[in-house]
């Protein structure tokens, strides 16, 4: 596990809005049986730099910045990639989520 790395949604409950998870938390804390996450949804609407949008198997989708969570490191199976290369986006749309501008 990686920070930035993609998995899919294995809860079928949530699966079909929410394709993927973003795993956000540092590689220091690999050590602990969760992850920080935050959904990837599709059909959303983004919120200027809040929620930054990707393509992700040929989909785009929105990261739900405020719907950061916490889960088991077991729900964190099917990696699908890795978004390390839109670190600057992500780490920007949590910092204004925290601190605004």
């Amino acid at each position: 596990m990686a920070q930035f790395d993609v998995y899919k949604n294995t809860n079928l409950t949530t699966a079909k809005e929410y394709p993927y998870l973003l795993d956000i938390q540092n590689d220091l804390l690999s050590d602990l049986n969760t992850r920080v996450v935050i959904p990837l949804a599709l059909y959303i609407k983004p919120i200027k730099h809040l929620m930054p949008q990707f393509k992700i198997e040929g989909q785009t989708v929105t990261m739900l910045t405020p719907e950061i969570a916490g889960i088991s490191k077991s729900l964190c199976t099917e990696l699908v990639t890795n978004l390390n290369d839109k670190r600057s986006e992500i780490i920007n749309a949590i910092d204004f989520m925290i601190n605004g501008f």
